[in-house]
């Protein structure tokens, strides 16, 4: 895998950041990306997501980079507005993988549902956004779009049910945004939502009297192994205690080394060609695994920490460039930033079980020092929040808008690489 940073062409405003919103299937795995720009720093006030010139640039680099890079194998959600749909560069968007996503603003006149239904012919898709009531004027959009949005903080619960019969159609799916609890996530379910979007899956869910299972421990305690330089003997017997490890480690490797007629079945051999470097990263991945299960990136807390442990790699080598082990643990901290969502465990008690260093403990407990300073970029990334606090964060990295958007991307094309790899 390679993780050179992109050049990206300059736009003439390029101070905005791109932010990837998963959008979930009923059974929780990617089923799309929504796409958000968000203007930068002193461009903050003027929010591009809602303009063209944020759809010009999600096709401006969607074009240089390819989109398999910005979202992999899944859809992507793209907001237009009408004065997109009436223009001619919406066409450079790929149709097989790119659903037109129609803002709350626009109004459904005649000239535009006509625009609507030649780029249907095109091949395009359409979603309606931000409903939150019916009315007969958004029917006639109704009638043209795949798939309606409806934004479930902005309809009472008491509401939500008449709503959602009174939007229902034959061949249309209904997609629940801004879910942001499990609660309300299984009160979509129950409606018959199809599509899911919201942060529900990366909070921390904690259970009372919840502990780490017996496969956490052991992955754990090789992190501990590794840490601690033991020898390989000591290192690849702790990995055959575990069945799940060792299988899943043998997938990985074979699945980067096969060759015809050529297959790796001894643990040992898989180790020297993984290496430590690498098989600790593979154990930190493996700890956002079900027990029991094998790896599956299309979880989209999987996907959002390799995606969290690549960014802050890259950070530290463009903060640090000649300082690989600072970027071996900035990749540690962005990876173990969700352990404690997928585990159900405070992260106090997941760190009492594996010893880190002072600084990873105060990224992941407090999200101070530098390390905590690049999983808050991170995070905000993720957010698509105000522009403001990316700009504050990066100037203390002495890291541009420009530099942190090419280091997304390459994050993305590492964790789509790392993704074709296991499957």
């Amino acid at each position: 895998m390679h993780a050179e940073v992109p050049a990206v062409k300059t736009t003439p405003s390029d101070e905005f950041f791109l932010a990837r919103q998963p959008i979930l299937g009923r059974d929780q795995n990617l089923f799309a990306y929504e796409l958000l720009f968000r203007a930068a720093g002193e461009h903050e006030d003027a929010n591009i997501t809602d303009s063209a010139a944020a759809t010009a640039a999600v096709i401006s680099h969607a074009s240089q980079l390819g989109m398999a890079q910005v979202v992999g194998e899944q859809l992507a959600f793209v907001n237009v507005d009408e004065f997109v749909l009436m223009s001619d560069f919406v066409r450079f968007l790929p149709p097989h993988q790119v659903i037109l996503e129609i803002l709350e603003t626009v109004t459904p006149t005649p000239r535009l549902l006509a625009r609507v239904v030649e780029l249907k012919q095109l091949g395009f898709k359409f979603a309606l956004d931000d409903v939150v009531a019916f009315s007969p004027e958004i029917d006639s959009l109704v009638a043209l779009v795949d798939i309606i949005k409806v934004d479930i903080q902005g309809v009472a619960r008491a509401d939500l049910s008449s709503l959602t019969c009174a939007l229902r159609r034959p061949q249309k799916k209904l997609l629940a945004e801004k879910v942001e609890t499990q609660e309300e996530f299984n009160l979509c379910l129950e409606l018959g939502f199809d599509y899911f979007q919201g942060y529900h899956f990366a909070r921390p869910h904690m259970l009372s009297g919840r502990k780490i299972a017996p496969s956490d421990v052991a992955i754990l305690a090789l992190l501990d192994l590794l840490k601690s330089q033991a020898d390989d003997r000591t290192i690849e017997t702790a990995v055959k205690r575990d069945a799940l490890v060792s299988l899943n480690l043998l997938r990985l490797v074979n699945s980067r080394a096969a060759r015809p007629g050529q297959r790796i079945d001894s643990l040992a051999q898989a180790l020297q060609l993984l290496g430590r470097r690498q098989l600790q990263r593979w154990l930190q991945i493996l700890l956002y695994t079900a027990p029991g299960a094998t790896v599956e990136l299309k979880s989209p807390l999987l996907q959002m920490a390799s995606t969290r442990g690549k960014l802050l790699e890259l950070m530290s080598l463009k903060v640090t460039p000649n300082d690989p082990a600072a970027a071996d643990t900035a990749f540690t901290v962005g990876i173990m930033s969700l352990t404690e969502a997928m585990l159900s465990v405070p992260m106090h008690d997941i760190l009492e079980n594996v010893d880190v260093a002072t600084e990873v403990r105060a990224a992941l407990i407090d999200r101070t020092g530098t390390f905590g300073q690049m999983l808050r970029v991170a995070e905000v990334l993720e957010n698509a929040v105000s522009g403001r606090p990316l700009s504050a964060a990066l100037k203390k990295l002495g890291l541009t808008v420009k530099e942190i958007r090419d280091i997304e991307f390459a994050a993305f094309e590492w964790v789509q690489e790392l993704s074709c790899e296991v499957h």
